[in-house]
């Protein structure tokens, strides 16, 4: 079991790179902590940071790397479009990429699969939409601003519509969508195989508050095990095929949440937190001006 080397696990995606298992998510970390928190991270040993800019906290993200004293080629580093840029994907990555201080992302992804209107954020645009954002960012390969591109957000029904059109050249190397046990999404996760994309899970341990933490099942196998309830639910999602992108500012939990080496879940393990029947998602699409989630994923 000691050999067991969870944190240095990759998964292999359909460029051929080799994504990370584990990496820092750093949605709703506040300005004045991401950065430290960034820094913690790479110093316990995390190599795959997560931020988007959306978030507004890409510039604390890069600041984050470059105190960390890591090489900036030593560490797998995605962002992702925002909602009104896509219209401006050239320019999108322009602005990130400066914001992050870096000359290349190792993933850029379209954020959600709505195309915003600028000028009101409660409209989506009547001429444009995600399928269009796609061929902008097949333009960005070879560019050597990115080595991979892939979406967020994206279920089935949207994922079908961006595969089956004529425009679609580059198969999403990334779809990463919430996935905890209380989301598991199995219908998508398995659709997304099929097609060779690699599924990344955001919000793995529930989000703040998670009613997971307090699971009676993920409770009795995080004490037989001697682990921490985040513990067992990182290790289940890797374990489950896909990456994983916890989210801390807080520099003991950061981590913990690395202290995943020397142990794993039984397949009966397993099968328990798959049983898991409560059911609760934490990022919804009721703030955007179209629908996204169409509860045909699970």
């Amino acid at each position: 079991m000691a050999d067991i080397k969870n944190t240095a696990k990759t998964f292999k995606l359909n460029t051929g790179d080799q994504i990370p298992a584990i990496g820092l998510g750093t949605w709703q970390s506040k300005p004045g902590e991401v950065g430290k928190a960034v820094e913690a991270a790479l110093r316990a040993g995390y190599r795959h940071i997560d931020t988007a800019f959306g978030y507004g906290n890409e510039k604390e993200v890069g600041q984050g790397i470059r105190a960390s004293g890591v090489p900036r080629e030593e560490i797998w580093l995605t962002t992702k479009l925002d909602n009104p840029w896509h219209k401006r994907v050239a320019e999108g990555i322009d602005s990130s990429l400066k914001n992050l201080g870096t000359s290349y992302v190792d993933l850029y992804l379209v954020h959600w699969p709505c195309s915003t209107n600028p000028d009101d954020n409660s409209k989506a645009y009547s001429d444009w939409d995600f399928v269009d954002t796609w061929r902008e960012m097949q333009k960005l390969v070879g560019t050597g601003k990115v080595k991979n591109i892939g979406v967020s957000n994206f279920g089935i029904k949207n994922l079908e519509r961006l595969l089956n059109d004529p425009s679609c050249k580059i198969v999403p190397a990334v779809n990463q969508i919430e996935l905890h046990p209380s989301n598991p999404s199995p219908k998508l996760v398995a659709y997304n195989k099929s097609k060779g994309i690699h599924s990344s899970g955001y919000s793995p341990l529930g989000s703040s508050d998670s009613p997971l933490n307090t699971n009676e099942t993920i409770l009795s196998i995080a004490k037989e095990k001697g682990r921490a309830p985040a513990q067992v639910l990182l290790l289940w999602g890797v374990q489950k095929g896909w990456s994983v992108l916890p989210k801390s500012v807080t520099e003991s939990r950061i981590k913990a949440n690395w202290q995943l080496d020397g142990w794993s879940l039984s397949d009966e393990d397993v099968a328990k937190i798959d049983a898991i029947e409560d059911r609760f998602k934490v990022c919804g699409d009721s703030w955007l001006p179209i629908k996204v989630f169409f509860g045909d994923d699970e």
